[in-house]
């Protein structure tokens, strides 16, 4: 059965952030948090409980993101040689959101942010660009060593933060297009993966048309 998110389109808002550090990430309290539709949906009761608090903000110099998972009782799993089976945020990023396509265009584009393995100090949190299958044209070449990334680990979870700088993303204008195309996949070997609106076995991750609006106020 098809699950109900799939039935609507969904539209949030993006709040502005007064500024981007140059190093580092901003620190974004509760109002840049993103709503988990996830859990308005039934519960299975044998699912293990969590806690995700994801969190977006937009700037004319790029894009910062929050990402608390909370609820774990095993190490994160990370391995940046496969990133798709990893731990982490796999984001899907659409700067001109259209919405009446099926196959992704050069403005859209696939991150993957691993938080790294807190055990493997050679795993450590870093960014990976993947390309999108079946698109029809890609975008310019990802520099992704360029997007900042920070992990802290807890007892029972991990806050991932990263900055993604304007030119990292093709055709990210805010001023002219004030509208993204956006879709996460919170991947979990233990917890089990979460998902911003339409989950597997739909192609969430490769047609923008199942992605949700991101409003830039």
């Amino acid at each position: 059965m098809l699950p109900k998110r799939f039935l609507y389109n969904f539209c949030f808002q993006c709040k502005r952030v007064s500024e981007l550090p140059k190093s580092g990430v901003p620190v974004l309290d509760t109002t840049f948090r993103l709503p988990f539709l996830q859990q308005l949906e039934a519960v299975n009761p044998d699912a293990p409980s969590c806690t995700i608090d994801f969190r977006i903000a937009w700037h004319e110099k790029g894009l910062a993101f929050s990402l608390e998972v909370l609820g774990k009782t095993l190490p994160v799993w990370c391995r940046h040689s496969q990133p798709e089976a990893s731990d982490g945020l796999q984001l899907c990023i659409d700067t001109r959101d259209v919405r009446n396509v099926h196959r992704a265009t050069r403005y859209c584009h696939r991150i993957i942010l691993l938080p790294g393995d807190a055990k493997m100090k050679e795993e450590r949190a870093g960014a990976i660009w993947l390309p999108i299958h079946r698109a029809k044209d890609h975008p310019n070449s990802v520099a992704v060593e360029r997007i900042v990334t920070k992990c802290e680990f807890g007892d029972n979870g991990y806050k991932l933060e990263a900055v993604m700088p304007a030119d990292v993303l093709t055709g990210y204008e805010p001023n002219e297009y004030n509208r993204l195309g956006l879709h996460y996949v919170i991947a979990d070997r233990e917890l089990g993966n979460k998902y911003l609106t339409t989950p597997s076995p739909l192609p969430h991750d490769c047609d923008p048309s199942l992605w949700a609006t991101l409003e830039l106020v």
